[in-house]
């Protein structure tokens, strides 16, 4: 046999080396992503950057159903004042005198009261509830001033003076929920029923007593009359029962600004 040449091995040891090349070889996309593992491949063959860090989504916060119901406002409508009267599940802290004074006062002075207290006065004169008040601008303005010094002295007694001698709430808690006869009854029963200061529930003293009293003064700035006390139980009478049409007026307001006005007021 022949000697191989230098020749020839040179060759094969030059294969081998090229071979062994070949088969480690990288790749520039391996090594793209072997220096940047962060880097995405695309179908075009490019990289791109990593989605941003989607942040943590927690789950979100049951709405308490006990914040969705009997919610007031203090007008009615934009305009009907509604100081009195406090939202569902709600619990304030009592008032202090000042402070029912002051309910009073907005009550009593409260730009739309002097609508309200003209409309009074016109069906008062048109049912000639006082003759001796006469017909005519000046029978209207006497008309006026009797039913507005009424209501400010009843909203007086029931809302600052009586309360705070029998330590009784003179607002309106909501109740929101349950059937149409339910609520009205509800709100009906405040007038005999109300809150004490502690929270508990008593004979509405503030109500009964202060609009009898109120209707009481009236004899003092009334003319002298031989019903006079058919007057009075009249004007007593009046203003419980003007009363219990409020509260329940104000025991719906909530569901109709919902339903109709959709909480615009």
């Amino acid at each position: 046999m022949a000697p191989s040449s230098g020749l020839d091995d040179v060759s094969v040891a030059t294969n081998v080396a090229l071979t062994d090349l070949s088969q480690n070889q990288i790749s520039p996309n391996d090594a793209s992503q072997n220096q940047d593992p962060a880097r995405t491949a695309t179908t075009d063959g490019k990289s791109s950057p990593p989605d941003a860090p989607k942040p943590a989504v927690s789950p979100s916060t049951p709405r308490n159903p006990d914040e969705e119901y009997g919610k007031q406002n203090k007008r009615i409508l934009g305009i009907i004042p509604n100081y009195r009267a406090v939202s569902a599940n709600t619990h304030l802290p009592p008032l202090s005198f000042k402070g029912e004074l002051w309910l009073a006062t907005q009550d009593t002075f409260d730009y739309s009261d002097f609508i309200f207290v003209g409309a009074l006065a016109g069906v008062d004169m048109a049912g000639k509830s006082q003759p001796t008040f006469g017909q005519g601008a000046e029978g209207f303005g006497k008309y006026y001033w009797h039913v507005f010094v009424d209501g400010g002295v009843e909203n007086y007694m029931t809302e600052a003076i009586i309360p705070v001698a029998t330590k009784e709430d003179p607002r309106y808690y909501t109740m929101g929920k349950g059937g149409f006869f339910k609520r009205t009854g509800y709100a009906v029963s405040r007038l005999f029923i109300t809150r004490t200061n502690s929270g508990t529930s008593t004979f509405n003293l503030s109500e009964v007593v202060g609009a009898g009293a109120a209707a009481g003064i009236g004899n003092a700035y009334y003319p002298a009359q031989d019903n006079q006390w058919v007057k009075t139980y009249q004007r007593w009478g009046t203003q419980v029962g003007l009363d219990g049409v409020f509260n329940v007026i104000k025991e719906f307001w909530p569901d109709v600004n919902q339903a109709i006005f959709h909480g615009k007021y």
